[in-house]
Parts: structure tokens; sequence; C-alpha cells
């Protein structure tokens, strides 16, 4: 009789053990195999190689944390990584679970998006039509995102042909869009809303604020962004390989909305050089005559009043046919020279009844 105790004693306590022993050494290799996963997901991209350096698991909150990720073109001649993110923090978004909905948070530290001209041109045999990288590194989130927020994030243009090198950036970028699923119910056509600020090359301010709604297989949105102060000089690399000129004094603006509404796009560009001062890159007599040229250039088509040279690109109709409309833009050169100064503003002239509209 003692020994079936004994027995039973040693029976309850070893079983609970082997369970706990399991839930341990799962919780210890849970990271290898979803970094495994990870991996071959970035893996299997098509013309691009990609890997990450660390998986963090947290149960208690549903989450996992991907550490230092890399993504590059196969191709790529430069060593300049297309895209880096130093902390992926990706978890259930425990408020949605009030509404009935199962949906995802992501919070990127860090990301860079660096678009080197070189590396990103087709090469032969190549395949244009492989499948979008975005779409490999959204697989990596289980559930459908909901919210993002992005910290200190960087985009960036770069040509390493071009001498001196080009590199057009816009970085401290801080973002934050919610409700991409719409587990908040509205009546509104874009229950989803995205506010973001940065810093552009020569130090210039941007903002963005808009609505969309990305349920639609092709999203609608309603978005204005403006970049303000931007030191016209930071141009000059830009500018001198391009056009052959560059600036010595100035600064540059850019306001733009966009509104989409079932596939039909309308909105516009509104580029503003202010207070500028614009020099040929030769010292010889051609150099001399370019400079005669811009300035005459600048007095016919700049405000005198505001000293600003301006235009306003307008740009309408179905996504795949979208195009500027050159008349209206050469008429907007004289328009903000002769008749009326372009204000330094986003017109508020452009919602999403405008792009509904147009569709009709």
């Amino acid at each position: 009789m003692n020994q079936k105790r004994k027995r039973y004693k040693k029976k309850r306590y070893v079983v609970p053990i082997l369970i706990i022993s399991v839930l341990i050494i799962a919780r210890l290799l849970l990271p290898y195999f979803v970094k495994k996963y990870v991996n071959k997901t970035l893996a299997e991209i098509p013309g691009y190689y990609g890997q990450v350096e660390d998986i963090d698991i947290s149960l208690i909150r549903g989450a996992y944390v991907i550490e230092n990720l890399y993504l590059n073109k196969i191709s790529a001649d430069s060593e300049v990584p297309f895209l880096t993110i130093a902390k992926s923090d990706i978890s259930i978004e425990w408020e949605s679970l009030f509404s009935g909905k199962i949906v995802s948070e992501i919070i990127l530290t860090t990301p860079k998006v660096i678009y080197v001209f070189e590396d990103q041109q087709k090469t032969e045999g190549e395949d244009p039509d492989v499948e979008d990288w975005s779409k490999a590194l959204t697989d990596l989130v289980p559930i459908e995102i909901n919210r993002l927020e992005v910290h200190n994030g960087t985009v960036a243009f770069v040509q390493l042909s071009a001498d001196p090198n080009i590199d057009l950036n816009v970085h401290n970028i801080e973002l934050e869009a919610k409700n991409l699923r719409n587990v908040v119910r509205s009546d509104k056509n874009l229950p989803s809303t995205i506010q973001a600020t940065a810093v552009s090359i020569g130090q210039g301010d941007v903002k963005l604020d808009g609505r969309m709604d990305l349920v639609k297989q092709v999203p609608d949105m309603d978005l204005s962004l403006s970049l303000e102060n931007g030191n016209a000089r930071a141009l000059n690399d830009f500018t001198k390989h391009y056009a052959g000129i560059d600036f010595a004094s100035g600064k540059f603006n850019i306001y733009t909305e966009v509104a989409i509404a079932d596939s039909y796009l309308k909105g516009y560009i509104k580029p503003m050089l202010v207070d500028t001062k614009m020099i040929g890159k030769d010292d010889g007599f051609l150099g001399v005559l370019w400079e005669g040229f811009v300035g005459f250039f600048k007095f016919i088509l700049k405000n005198h009043k505001k000293d600003s040279l301006a235009t306003k690109v307008p740009i309408e109709g179905d996504l795949s046919k979208t195009k500027a409309k050159i008349l209206p833009t050469v008429l907007n050169i004289f328009k903000n020279g002769w008749i009326k100064a372009f204000e330094n503003t986003t017109d508020q002239s452009i919602d999403f009844e405008d792009a509904l509209k147009g569709k009709e």
C-alpha cells in the first residue's frame, strides 16, 4: 500500500515537471523557428536577398520583435542596403479585442529605405513583373495590421554615378497611421488616419496629414503634404548634374494635395523657390552667358513682390493613365509671376469629393 502511494506521489510531481519542461524547451526553441521562418520568407522575395539578426518573443503581450532586418537587391553593385530596420515590434492590438477584432500593431524603429539609382535599374534577364517586396514583408505579420508607428525613419534617393554623388533624403520621420483595417466602425468614406512629420534635405520641415480607406483593393485617400523652408543650396548636387546650375542662396517649398476615389486621382504639386540666387557652374564666357539667361528667366517668371518662382502642376485621371497637364503648368508659371503669387501653403482645394466627381 505504501509503495503505491509513493508511486502516485512520484507521478503527481513528474507529470507537471514534464509539462513545464516541455513548455520551457518550446519557449527556448520558438525564437529559432520564428527566425528561420522570417529568413525563409525574405529569401523567397524574387530578385532580393534578406535576413534578420535576431528574434525576441514576448508571449505575455502576444508579440515578437525582429532585430536588424536587412534587404537588398541581388544584382546590386553597391554595398548600400535597400532596406534596413533596426527594430520591428509586432504585437496584438489589445484594445481592438474589445471590438471583436484580432489585429496587430507594428512599431518600426529606425527604418531606412535607400533607393540607389544604379542598383534598382532593370538588368538583362531580370523579370520586370517580380512580386512586390513590400507584400513579402507584410507576410511576416501573422494577422492584419491595424496600427503602424514609425520612429526616426529615413527615405533617400541616391545616384552614385553622379559627380558629386546625389543624395536626396527625408529623415527623422515620425509617423502614425491608425484604424487601417477599419476596426472602429465609421460612416465616413475614409475611416483611417495618417499623420507624419520629417526633416528634408536642406533642413526643410515636412508635414503629412490625411485620411484613407485601405480595406479596398485600390485604396481611397485624401492626403496633403508640405515641405517648407528647405535650403536651396542642398539641391546643388542634383541641379548641377541635371541642369548645370546651382543655388547661391534661397529656400525651396513643395506643396501637394492628392485625392483618390474608386481608382480616380485628382491633385496637384506646387513647387516654389523663394529668395533664390542661381548661378552657372562655369566661370568663363559661357558661364556668364548662362547666368544672364537665368537672371532674365527669373525676372520674367518670378513674382517680384514676394521674390518667388513657382508653378502648380495639376494631376488628374485614372491611376493607370495619370499624367501632368502641360498647358496649365506653363500658364500657372506666368500666373504666379504676373497675376497673383502662390501662397506658402497647401491650397485646401482638393478633397475626396473632387475625386468622386471626376470619376463620374
